[in-house]
């Protein structure tokens, strides 16, 4: 909800979290497409993928649950 902007501040308020692709670890990590993996292919193909502006990708870790929820929370206002 909100497209690229909205998904890119969200982003930048991420304090817990790794900011990064999934790379086969036990942190939690967490990414925007639409601004980083996918930032070559085009808007209609992204969408078309089911990969909107707005789509923040996550990949939960062992850290504490509690940790993740609220960093993502606050995140997302």
């Amino acid at each position: 909800k909100g497209g690229l902007e909205a998904g890119i501040q969200c982003m930048n308020r991420i304090k817990f979290c790794t900011l990064a692709p999934t790379l086969g670890d036990v942190d939690t990590l967490i990414l925007h497409p639409a601004s980083s993996s996918h930032i070559a292919v085009p808007r209609d193909i992204r969408e078309q993928n089911g990969i909107t502006d707005g789509m923040i990708r996550v990949s939960v870790g062992i850290e504490n649950v509690e940790d993740i929820i609220g960093d993502l929370r606050q995140a997302i206002v």
